[in-house]
Parts: structure tokens; sequence; C-alpha cells
């Protein structure tokens, strides 16, 4: 898996490098970033989670990779696949994912690398099918999904598993996307 890049015409999807844990750490603790999560995630938390990433990409042969604009910035977040560590009606099953620094925002870059990720998925790792899960409220991120050919089926929609009742971010959306 470390040897995996991901190139498309504006982007790199690439491993994860130290020079990396710095902007990450920033991204993470960005209250507009981490809106539709519990909470923002200190320097400590962010090299925890960076640790997680880096581990499930080498058990895996694939991940969440670092997300590289080059002439624009060495690190502007992530995207890739990952297997969610938690049960519901939908698990087992790899999703998609993304978490972009707000600076990269509205560039189309989630939707950019979300694509060569599903090509990665289909033509490389051989799945039939890439969930993507988010809050409901989660306008943004939904966007996304559908511009990746994604489907939602509200019957599909499920509580998250380790927020607890009454939270505000609990109740959650699930699109899928099947091999074409």
């Amino acid at each position: 898996m470390s040897g995996t890049v991901l190139r498309t015409p504006r982007l790199i999807l690439r491993h994860w490098l130290p020079s990396d844990r710095a902007p990450f750490a920033v991204m993470n603790a960005d209250p507009a970033v981490m809106a539709y999560f519990p909470a923002t995630l200190t320097h400590a938390e962010s090299d925890t989670l960076a640790d997680r990433l880096e581990a499930a990409c080498a058990a895996q042969g694939f991940g969440l990779w670092a997300l590289e604009v080059p002439g624009v910035t060495p690190f502007a977040g992530f995207v890739g696949l990952d297997v969610p560590s938690f049960t519901a009606a939908f698990t087992p099953c790899v999703e998609i994912g993304w978490r972009l620094a707000t600076a990269h925002w509205r560039q189309g870059y989630a939707t950019e690398a979300g694509r060569a990720v599903l090509a990665y998925a289909w033509d490389v790792v051989g799945l039939d099918e890439v969930v993507s899960f988010t809050a409901a409220g989660n306008a943004r991120s939904r966007a996304v999904m559908v511009r990746l050919g994604m489907r939602y089926d509200p019957a599909d929609d499920f509580d998250h598993p380790r927020l607890a009742e009454g939270h505000p971010l609990r109740r959650h959306v699930l699109y899928r996307v099947a091999r074409p």
C-alpha cells in the first residue's frame, strides 16, 4: 500500500509522510472541518488517527490516502477507502471517505479524487460495492456522494452506534454505488 499512488489531472493520492502530521492536526482542530464529527481533535488525537490510518493502509492494501495538490499544497486532506470498525445493518463493507482542509473546499478535489478511488476500488481491489455515510445534515459531503454516482435510499438511514442516543449527529445517511 505504501507504494500506491493515484494520480488525476490535478491531484496526487499517496501514502502519508511525516510532514503531513502538522497540517493534519490543524485540519482536525478546525471546527468547520469537524462540524459533522463529535468533536475537534487535539494534536495527540490527530497523530493517533494518522497512526491508525497508516496501519489500516498496510493491513488492508488500501486506505485513506493523503491528498496532495501539486503547485498548491503538499497536504490538502485525505480521500480513500476504509473498513468501518463498528457494526451496522450494512457492515461489513468498504466505505469511501474524505476530509479536506477548508482552504481546499469548493475546488472539486473530493469529487475528482473520489472518482480515482472508486476506479481503484473496482479495478485493483475488486470490490462490487462501495458505501459512504455521514451525519444527515452534512449537505456538502452528500453532494459529493451524488456527484460520485452514489445512490441514497432513506431505508438505509441509521443511528451511528458510536454516538449516544439523543446526540444531534447520531442520525446518519448511507449512500451506495455498485461496480459499473
